[in-house]
């Protein structure tokens, strides 16, 4: 098993408001974790560093994470205490007002993998070497598809697209969509929309069934965003096992 990460301000904006992390506890198990934050005067890049060290400061804490259920609670727990630390700095500090983060995270264990999200970061497994998406993302033209107002077509194209329903610090309380999920998988691939944004499921996989290491699979993803605009900041987890190479 491999695994590694990388962030990328992109080639537009003027700093790079993601965060991102992958971090083991003592029992081996491992949390994969990006944020995407947004707000003005920094404000992005600081909600998305506090969500992003409290799932990984906690977790490398502990011994092991638990059974499945365990797991779960700790995961909803986990980030109410991120999002209340968001929302609590965003009111001793008006001038960032209005910042927030996404969140997408995987935990795997031996015996379970789970993952969770709030926002439009993704989460995806890869089995028989295609992206196989797990999250739902919390956006405005997600809800108007889901109602049948809007086509998937029109809505990769809506100028509304980024408009999200739902973020870390954004009210005093939110709640984390969790998914269980079977193991018997290639790999594990968390990104901010920077990539999803530049770069079609296809494109993506396609560079990571080259035979290269995971680092340089990442750095190349990062370009390749980069060269068809780089509009957003990139951000990128990725675990490799099994058949992926």
């Amino acid at each position: 098993m491999e695994y590694g990460y990388l962030t990328d301000p992109g080639k537009v904006r003027s700093h790079n408001e993601d965060s991102v992390t992958i971090v083991k506890n003592v029992n081996e198990e491992i949390l994969l974790a990006v944020a995407d934050g947004m707000g003005g005067h920094r404000g992005g890049e600081i909600a998305s560093s506090i969500a992003i060290n409290s799932v990984a400061k906690s977790f490398s804490s502990i011994d092991n994470i638990g059974s499945k259920d365990e797991a779960i609670i700790w995961i909803k727990d986990i980030v109410s205490e991120a999002n209340t630390s968001i929302y609590k700095y965003t009111n001793e500090n008006p001038e960032s007002q209005g910042m927030g983060t996404t969140l997408v995270l995987a935990i795997l264990t031996k015996d379970y993998l789970l993952f969770g999200n709030i926002g439009d970061s993704s989460g995806y497994v890869i089995k028989n070497k295609k992206l196989h998406k797990i999250t739902t993302d919390h956006t405005l033209v997600n809800l108007l598809v889901k109602s049948g107002e809007l086509t998937e077509e029109a809505a990769r194209e809506h100028p509304r697209k980024n408009v999200l329903m739902k973020a870390l610090g954004a009210t005093t309380t939110v709640e984390m969509d969790v998914f269980d999920v079977e193991t018997d998988i290639e790999g594990i691939l968390l990104c901010s929309d920077g990539l999803t944004n530049m770069l079609d499921d296809e494109q993506i996989m396609k560079v990571l069934n080259e035979d290269h290491t995971v680092q340089e699979k990442l750095s190349k993803l990062v370009l390749k965003s980069n060269n068809r605009g780089g509009n957003d900041n990139i951000s990128i987890a990725y675990l490799k096992r099994g058949d992926v190479k």
